[in-house]
């Protein structure tokens, strides 16, 4: 199993491909292992995006803060765009 560094802060989300994260994203399957060597990190993150959205694995720190982040700034441009 490959272990990527997890996603901590919008620069870094923004720097990874969205198909790559969306497909990651679509093809987790319920009991599906971890995405190994052959995929890369933007795939991996949407897999484990999946995978916490359908509980199967806990939410880390990193994630809790990216997610927060990302509300923030999208409560922001649309506030700014009201």
């Amino acid at each position: 199993m490959t272990t990527f560094a997890p996603v901590a802060s919008l620069a870094d989300l923004n720097t990874l491909s969205e198909a790559e994260i969306l497909e990651g994203y679509l093809d987790w399957q319920p009991s599906d292992p971890e995405p190994g060597a052959n995929r890369g990190r933007a795939y991996w993150h949407g897999w484990m995006n999946a995978a916490r959205d359908h509980y199967e694995h806990q939410n880390t720190p990193e994630s809790t803060r990216l997610a927060h982040a990302y509300l923030e700034d999208r409560r922001a441009k649309a506030k700014k765009n009201a």
